[in-house]
């Protein structure tokens, strides 16, 4: 298969030609259909996360079809895969309903080869279905950004104002949710950030979207 490598930080990455990945137990062969680009990407890349797998397939923002599967999917299926890609199964946190707090957790495209490629393997447990409503590159966000961010959200229970710090990739698309929901959102970011015009009018434009998929829905 053809897969952009990373070799080491701060490296360009490679296109190269792989071995096709053999899935383990309890994992799914999957063919890459979209793979998003998160921030955490690129610290991966940058060396700002410093124990990387090397040589590594990044991306962690995965929809792909089900090509394999050991019985929870079958295959044609459209899956996605995440962030947190493995967990222990036995420690107080997995215990608890929160995995990802694992300390033993494995991380796609940090631990495990991720989605920059034409095929890779993922662990059933950790892969969702993808509805039909959302195009591949749609869903692609949902897999780091809007998880991270609906679960905040809901964590937050029923606060009829929501105040997201930072408006980068999970707070646009909670933001959507929310004001859906019909609360009050807003927006904080310091003062003086080069990035506060910017995500200023990223605000303006969603606003103005939001606004017109309701109307259109009404």
């Amino acid at each position: 298969m053809r897969a952009m490598v990373l070799t080491a930080a701060r490296a360009p990455l490679r296109e190269v030609e792989l071995p096709d990945p053999e899935p383990g137990p309890g994992q799914a062969l999957l063919r890459v259909l979209a793979c998003g680009v998160c921030r955490t990407d690129l610290h991966v890349v940058d060396g700002e996360l410093s124990r990387p797998k090397l040589p590594l397939v990044p991306g962690h923002e995965i929809v792909a079809e089900v090509v394999a599967s050991t019985g929870r999917f079958s295959p044609g299926d459209r899956v996605g895969v995440p962030w947190l890609g493995w967990t222990c199964g036995a420690c107080p946190y997995c215990r608890a309903g929160r995995e990802n707090l694992c300390d033993r957790a494995l991380f796609t495209g940090y631990d495990l080869d991720g989605g920059y490629a034409e095929l890779c393997v993922a662990d059933e447990r950790f892969c969702f279905a993808v509805p039909p409503p959302f195009g591949d590159v749609e869903a692609a966000p949902l897999l780091c950004a809007g998880l991270i961010g609906y679960r905040s959200l809901r964590v937050a229970g029923d606060a009829e104002r929501v105040g997201l710090y930072g408006f980068g990739a999970a707070a646009h698309i909670v933001c959507q949710v929310a004001l859906h929901q019909g609360r009050e959102v807003y927006a904080l970011t310091r003062p003086g950030e080069k990035q506060l015009e910017v995500e200023k009018a990223s605000w303006d434009r969603l606003a103005a979207a939001v606004r017109l998929i309701f109307a259109q829905e009404e």
